[in-house]
C-alpha cells in the first residue's frame, strides 16, 4: 500500500465506504471534500450504505440524489418504509429502490467510469460476494438487506444480506488499485470513548442555522421519532394476525395484548438495528488494523441512529468537516490550498 510520503504530489485516492445505516450519509460529505482540493477518485468500495453512496457517485449521479435526500423530511422517509414482516425481514426497500433506478437506470458496473466494489454476505456459505460486474441496482441491494430488517436478495442458490455482517469496512478491494496514490477509508461506526451528538461534532453555524438545529434535536430526542406512524401500521398488522392466535386457543381479550405484541416486535427490531451496529463496530476496527488505510475518518455511531434518514443535510456536513479535519492533519500543504 502507497505511504504517505507519496501523498505531496499524488491526488488519485481509493475510496473505501463502510456500512452505517443514515450515517453513511456522511460519505457524501467526505466525496465532497476531496473534489474540492482536487483528488480524483480512481476506486471505490463500499459496504450497505458505502455501497449505495458509491455506486451513485460512480454513476455521476451524486448531485441529484444529494438533493432529493437533503429535502426529505421524517414524513417523507416514513412514507419510503414499506413493512412486510416476513419471516426474511421486517422492511422490502422497494420505493427507495425504485428512486435509484429512476436515477441512474439499469446500468451494469463494468460500464461505470471508475471502478467499483459491493459488499454482501452470502448466508447459505457464509461468506463475503464482492459485485464488480452485473447489474448495479442488484449489488446496492443485496449490499443494504440488513438481517432481519430489510428482506434479503435471492440470486442463483445464494441468499444475500448485507455486507457489513462480515466486511462493513471492505479495505481489500481496493488495494489493487495500484495507481492510487492514497487509500481513505470513512468508517461509519466508529467507537468514541464518551457518546457523541451530531450536534457537538458539528462546526458552528451562524444563528439562523442553529435555532433550525434546535428544533430538529428536540425531535429527534423524541424515542421513535419518525417511526411512530410506522410502529402504528405496525399494531394494525398485529391485531389482524390476532383472529389466527384466537383460532388456536389463544386468549387475544384484552386490548393491550396487540399493543404489547407490537411494541415487543418494535423492540426486536430495535435491538437487531443495534446489535448488528455494535458488531460491525467490533468488525471495523479489526479491518483497519489488518489493512491500514492511508488516511482514515472515522464517524462515531452515536452521532444517530441507523434509521435517522431524515438528518442528511447535517450528517453530510459532518462528513466535509471531519474530512476536512483529517486532511489538514494528514498533509496540511494540500488542506492549506482548498477553498470551501
Amino acid at each position: 500500500m502507497n505511504q504517505l510520503t507519496h501523498a505531496g504530489s499524488g491526488k488519485k485516492v481509493a475510496l473505501v465506504l463502510g456500512s452505517g445505516g443514515a450515517r453513511g450519509y456522511a460519505h457524501i460529505g467526505v466525496i465532497e471534500a476531496l473534489e474540492a482540493r482536487g483528488f480524483e477518485i480512481i476506486s471505490v468500495s463500499g459496504c450497505s450504505m458505502g455501497a449505495l453512496i458509491g455506486g451513485i457517485y460512480a454513476s455521476g449521479k451524486l448531485p441529484e440524489y444529494r438533493e432529493w435526500v437533503c429535502n426529505l423530511d421524517y414524513l417523507d422517509v416514513l412514507k419510503l418504509v414499506d413493512v412486510t414482516w416476513s419471516p426474511m425481514g421486517a422492511m422490502r426497500a422497494n420505493k427507495v429502490m425504485s428512486k435509484l433506478e429512476a436515477l441512474v437506470g439499469d446500468v451494469l458496473i463494468e460500464d461505470l467510469p471508475i471502478p467499483v466494489t459491493t459488499v454482501a454476505t452470502d448466508l447459505v456459505r457464509q461468506r463475503e460476494v464482492w459485485f464488480q460486474n452485473g447489474p448495479l441496482l442488484r449489488a446496492i441491494r443485496a449490499s443494504i438487506a440488513i438481517p432481519g430488517v430489510i428482506t434479503p436478495v435471492n440470486v442463483g442458490d445464494q441468499v444475500l444480506v448485507d455486507g457489513g455482517l462480515l466486511n462493513p469496512l471492505p479495505i481489500m478491494p481496493v488495494i489493487s488499485a495500484h495507481e492510487a496514490d492514497l487509500v481513505i477509508a470513512i468508517n461509519v461506526t466508529a467507537h468514541s470513548p464518551q457518546p457523541v451528538s451530531l450536534e457537538e461534532l458539528l462546526p458552528c453555524e451562524h444563528e439562523e442555522n442553529d435555532s433550525r438545529t434546535a428544533l430538529e434535536r428536540d425531535r429527534d430526542e423524541k424515542i421513535g421519532g419518525w417511526m411512530s406512524d410506522v410502529r402504528q401500521a405496525t399494531l394494525r398488522l398485529w391485531e389482524g394476525l390476532g383472529s389466527s392466535e384466537e383460532s388456536s386457543g389463544v386468549e387475544a381479550s384484552a386490548e393491550e395484548s396487540v399493543e404489547t405484541r407490537g411494541k415487543r416486535e418494535w423492540s426486536k427490531l430495535d435491538m437487531i438495528l443495534e446489535s448488528f451496529d455494535i458488531t460491525q463496530a467490533a468488525l471495523a476496527k479489526y479491518k483497519i488494523a489488518g489493512y491500514p488505510p492511508d488516511i482514515l475518518i472515522e464517524i462515531p455511531k452515536t452521532v444517530c441512529s441507523t434509521y435517522e434518514f431524515h438528518r442528511a443535510k447535517d450528517l453530510i456536513r459532518l462528513g466535509r468537516h471531519l474530512a476536512d479535519e483529517a486532511l489538514e492533519r494528514r498533509i496540511p500543504s494540500i488542506a492549506s490550498d482548498a477553498t470551501e
